[in-house]
């Protein structure tokens, strides 16, 4: 938050090769955009993007093979305790991020599980009760989200590119 936008830079985090959609296994991790004028804000800044333009290179994916766009993205993991990424994600992906008030949920799902087959719970809907929302991000239409966007794809294809 020391600054307020990327200030030009573009992470890829290809750090063992760039996975799906792109699946290029021979892309490496590369920061694009580094100036004089770059400071550590940009480049965390950069960094926060990268894990929300990732996202939405998949959620856009998804919608198409699905044929549906998504009303809410559903969050979960440590990253989603970072409300500058979680806003970012909603910009991004110009629709509404809703995080559950438990974010750790591999260690709760394996519970879950588990009292499914106990039978301390009777079947998936009463697990559906256990989810809380804390919080809910919605679109900023202020935010740039194309100009970064058309930046990642161009800077992507720059990457594609030079493996071909």
């Amino acid at each position: 938050k020391t600054v307020n936008d990327n200030g030009g830079l573009t992470f890829v985090p290809a750090l063992s090769g760039l996975a799906a959609p792109y699946w290029d296994p021979y892309v490496q991790g590369t920061i694009f955009g580094i100036t004089r004028g770059t400071e550590n804000g940009h480049i965390a800044r950069a960094a926060l993007e990268s894990i929300a333009l990732r996202t939405r290179d998949i959620v856009v994916e998804m919608e198409k093979d699905a044929g549906i766009k998504f009303k809410d993205l559903k969050v979960d993991g440590g990253a989603s305790n970072n409300n500058l990424l979680m806003q970012i994600q909603a910009n991004l992906l110009n629709t509404n991020v809703v995080r559950p008030k438990t974010t750790e949920t591999t260690a709760l799902g394996v519970a879950f599980l588990a009292g499914l087959a106990t039978g301390f719970w009777k079947d998936i809907s009463d697990l559906k009760k256990l989810w809380i929302e804390d919080m809910s991000f919605h679109p900023d239409t202020s935010f740039k989200s194309n100009d970064i966007i058309e930046l990642w794809q161009n800077r992507i294809n720059r990457l594609l590119k030079v493996n071909e």
